[in-house]
């Protein structure tokens, strides 16, 4: 583990997005669990008294015009510096009451602490199926194929290091953000800790900003690059294998022909089997590039993440 921080300096990250329902309550239950903790409510163009009401309530409040949830998520890790960071949404569905223990493994080394919400209530209190089958499609992807056992993927609810903040990069506009953390926290290997914590639903008058195809579809997409960026071996070399084998059966079936007849009746089959084959081949020889290109990827990151700390101890 890294060296204990003592005193640590303490953020409370809000993304928002017309959320004036439930804002109010979410910065006082926040300023209450964490009194030393400074609140910050990032307003992306809502058009309502979010920012107002926030703003009442002792928060610091700030504004991003770039719309999506991962662009405020980016504009906050550039702008403010703090030992610990907290991250939630304004919607009032995560417990800020469970933030001092979230902080508290955060000083003892870990670089993310995961608010879970899959082991408690969360199939109880979120009413919408698709969100909850989408979560699961989600988790059982991830942790296959990188060997983890993270229970969710997709929650909100966060703590990070400063080390982490400063050297993960946000790729991701919308909610697919969280997914992509996950993916880059366990493809370098990074210290995760799971806490689990009581999920509950949006108040009566507070609406979800989630489109469950349209960002459904979205977090599979980040899912599928991001699996062809950190694990091309498998990607690519899987692909090339599943291309290659079909063009070995073709050839086979007119090699047998060949066999039995003494001539080439399928001419237009074999050069399409061939030219199969040796894509396969050439897809299989682009997966150890690429593999070998992402491994180097992680040594630098590594690399860079020590050094970061490193002057950030002195």
């Amino acid at each position: 583990m890294t060296e204990k921080i003592e005193n640590p300096t303490v953020a409370v990250l809000l993304p928002c997005y017309n959320e004036e329902v439930t804002i109010g309550k979410v910065v006082r239950d926040f300023r209450a669990a964490l009194p030393d903790a400074t609140v910050y409510v990032y307003d992306n163009n809502s058009t309502d008294r979010t920012a107002e009401i926030a703003a009442a309530e002792g928060a610091v409040v700030r504004k991003e015009p770039r719309q999506g949830k991962g662009n405020v998520i980016r504009a906050m890790f550039e702008d403010i510096d703090a030992d610990v960071y907290v991250m939630a949404d304004g919607d009032d569905t995560y417990p800020a009451d469970a933030a001092p223990d979230m902080v508290a493994k955060v000083v003892e080394g870990y670089d993310m602490v995961i608010g879970d919400r899959l082991s408690s209530t969360y199939f109880q209190e979120n009413k919408r199926p698709f969100h909850n089958f989408g979560n699961r499609l989600v988790r059982g992807s991830i942790n296959g194929l990188f060997g983890a056992h993270v229970t969710d993927i997709m929650t909100g609810y966060r703590a990070f290091s400063f080390t982490f903040v400063k050297t993960y990069p946000v790729l991701s506009r919308g909610f697919e953000v969280e997914t992509e953390m996950t993916i880059h926290s366990l493809n370098n290997n990074l210290r995760l800790y799971e806490m689990p914590i009581q999920y509950r639903d949006r108040p009566e008058g507070s609406v979800s900003k989630l489109d469950t195809v349209g960002d459904g579809i979205k977090v599979m997409s980040t899912i599928f690059r991001m699996i062809r960026e950190y694990k091309p071996l498998p990607f690519f070399g899987g692909l090339g294998a599943l291309v290659g084998v079909i063009g070995v059966v073709l050839c086979a079936m007119v090699t047998m022909e060949f066999m039995h007849t003494g001539m080439v009746a399928r001419f237009p089959t074999l050069i399409g089997a061939v030219m199969l084959v040796i894509a396969g081949l050439l897809l299989a020889v682009t997966g150890i590039i690429l593999d070998v290109i992402a491994k180097n990827d992680r040594k630098t990151f590594i690399t860079d993440t020590n050094r970061f700390a490193y002057l950030r101890r002195h």
